[in-house]
């Protein structure tokens, strides 16, 4: 089973406190997995962890949302050495990749050693739907704006490229994110950027952006596009995902 057409759900939620686990999965991992087609048998999700060293308590955590949602879940972990021995393999067999966030600057120089920013590449060509939340959303696209190098804020641009925007994740909660996305755009270190609200989540089909959905009610997204010396801002309202 695969999507119809290469497929990214980019996000920033995704998870959630559950009633029995730590964690449960949201409606946004659940999207995910409707958006791959997959019916008759159990979802096939890779939960990728790279972005927070593969904390083990987080894959664990990971492993009983899963276990709750009803889905066969492969962890890939990269420290100290790979845990899967073909990793396109296994990715390739995958449903979902769900992509943890954590800092992407680590993320993207880890992946690259491993040779999976192809990996994912071929992945989403065939159908794989890609997704995950914060450094899991802003990995696909050209780049966004990270806390990975500090308590600053700064511009990411060597992200995997797959889609041709930039991306603002936690775009209500983070109170420097929305200025420096506006100012990232204005003098065109990031290109045309597409944001999200915690809870909120960006549905692309190829590299075109088709629609917007929430895992919380009051939530949106944003497109800001660069506007003579300045950027301009497009609230986008989302559809309400239902609550699994």
């Amino acid at each position: 089973m695969a999507a119809s057409e290469p497929t990214i759900l980019a996000t920033s939620g995704g998870h959630r406190p559950g009633a029995h686990t730590m964690i449960e999965f949201d409606a946004l991992v659940h999207h995910a997995v409707e958006l791959s087609g997959v019916h008759g048998r159990r979802p096939r999700v890779m939960y990728v962890g790279t972005a927070i060293g593969d904390a083990e308590h987080f894959t664990a955590r990971v492993t009983e949302a899963a276990r709750v949602a009803g889905f066969d879940l492969t962890p890939l972990q990269l420290f100290p050495m790979p845990n899967l021995a073909d990793i396109e393999g296994a990715v390739l067999e995958q449903d979902v990749v769900w992509v943890m966030g954590g800092s992407v600057a680590n993320l993207l120089a880890v992946w690259r050693v491993h040779g999976l920013d192809a990996v994912f590449r071929r992945a989403w060509e065939t159908g794989v739907v890609l997704s995950g939340v914060s450094a899991g959303s802003i990995c696909w696209f050209q780049g966004g704006t990270t806390d990975s190098y500090g308590r600053e804020l700064r511009p990411v641009t060597d992200a995997l490229g797959l889609l041709p925007y930039g991306n603002g994740v936690h775009y209500d909660v983070d109170a420097g994110r929305r200025p420096l996305v506006h100012r990232l755009v204005a003098d065109g270190t990031l290109p045309t950027t597409h944001c999200t609200d915690d809870g909120v989540g960006l549905v692309y089909r190829g590299t075109t952006l088709v629609e917007a959905v929430a895992e919380t009610a009051g939530k949106a997204a944003y497109l800001v596009e660069r506007e003579g010396d300045g950027a301009v801002e497009h609230r986008l309202e989302p559809r309400l995902l239902p609550r699994p």
